[in-house]
């Protein structure tokens, strides 16, 4: 049934039934818009508000933001990071959604609960096992220091390799479920037909199926860049205070230097970069594909 005939049927039933139907829809659909509102909307206009008005009425904190050359590296490393994490995260869920839609059973299950054991495990917890292997005398370095590979250990904490590592690892189920929900959808008769044409493996790939994929790959580069912009225990803990993204420095502003109106400003900001990413993301590709 069309989603506007089964609306009309559900409105025609709200109508007929009367009290009750009012009274089922107070209990079981009312609920969540106003817990939408009282935990984020009512919220988010109090921190816009604070943008404007803290410390004087005005609009200086965002006046601030357009002049400071250290708020724009803030901003430049944070979309730095985001990107970088995006890109790695699709080529290796692009990988993973392959062999877990198109491999045999046994590979299928593999991947799937290598997907779906991460969900399970806290992002605290993974950023100090990250912290424990990429330390210079973590596991990592003394292992190929052991086997002669290096002399001296690698610098992979404290920095921006060591924050895109840890921010992969927690992006790449994410990524996995837009790019496989748009696999499943690809008709294998297509594939068939480009087979019976004579095209190969690679070619067939190439030129059929990578491009029928490709929806999923941009949602999933969105919705990794998206996520990205607000991470802030990964980057604290793997970056060591040397690799400062936008989510951290407004924790830094807000709670512990009590410059309430700049850090309301740079969450407004930073709440505009995301809602034009899933605006433009939702003018490229449909969104009920992905989900």
């Amino acid at each position: 049934m069309p989603l506007t005939a089964s609306w009309r049927s559900e409105v025609t039933m709200f109508k007929n039934g009367g009290g009750r139907s009012a009274i089922v829809w107070c209990i079981f659909v009312l609920p969540l818009p106003a817990f939408l509102i009282l935990a984020y909307f009512l919220p988010m206009m109090g921190i816009l508000s604070w943008s404007f008005t803290d410390p004087v009425p005005g609009l200086q904190n965002y006046a601030r933001i357009a002049e400071d050359q250290t708020i724009h590296l803030l901003f430049w490393r944070t979309l730095r990071i985001c990107l970088t994490t995006a890109v790695i995260s699709v080529l290796v869920a692009y990988l993973l959604a392959y062999h877990w839609i198109l491999g045999p059973p046994a590979r299928q299950r593999l991947i799937e609960m290598a997907i779906l054991i991460p969900f399970w495990i806290s992002v605290l917890v993974r950023a100090f096992g990250w912290l424990i292997l990429l330390r210079p005398k973590g596991l990592i370095n003394e292992n190929l220091i052991a086997l002669g590979i290096i002399t001296e250990p690698l610098a992979m904490v404290r920095n921006e390799i060591g924050v895109v590592i840890g921010m992969v690892h927690f992006m790449v189920p994410m990524a996995v479920f837009p790019i496989a929900a748009v696999m499943r959808q690809i008709d294998p008769r297509v594939i068939q037909a480009a087979r019976g044409l004579g095209a190969g493996s690679v070619r067939r790939f190439i030129e059929v199926f990578l491009p029928l994929s490709m929806p999923g790959v941009i949602g999933a580069l969105f919705i990794v860049a998206v996520f990205s912009l607000g991470f802030f225990i990964t980057p604290a803990i793997l970056g060591g205070g040397r690799v400062v993204m936008v989510a951290e420095n407004i924790f830094v502003r807000m709670l512990q230097t009590a410059n309430w109106g700049l850090g309301s400003a740079l969450a407004a900001v930073l709440l505009v970069l995301v809602v034009g990413l899933i605006w433009i993301l939702s003018r490229i590709v449909r969104l009920d594909r992905l989900l």
